[in-house]
């Protein structure tokens, strides 16, 4: 089943992505959670998000590592 992250809300990587020990290295790890901003029209699967603690812009990352951040996690 195929979740759909909707625009402008928060999100954090997927449990599996996570626990991947590359993970760490990711440019944005320390900014999380980010703000899903949207699609990138011309790169299907890709997005655009902004950090909720720097506000630094991340692009080209893949939709499908993100999940929304539940209610409680709020």
């Amino acid at each position: 089943m195929r979740r759909t992250i909707r625009k402008m809300s928060l999100v954090r990587l997927t449990d599996r992505w996570a626990k991947d020990s590359t993970a760490k290295k990711l440019p944005f790890i320390a900014d999380m959670p980010l703000v899903f901003l949207g699609a990138i029209p011309n790169k299907p699967g890709h997005g655009v998000f902004i950090g909720h603690k720097r506000g630094r812009v991340y692009s080209g990352h893949h939709i499908s590592k993100f999940v929304e951040l539940s209610e409680d996690e709020v």
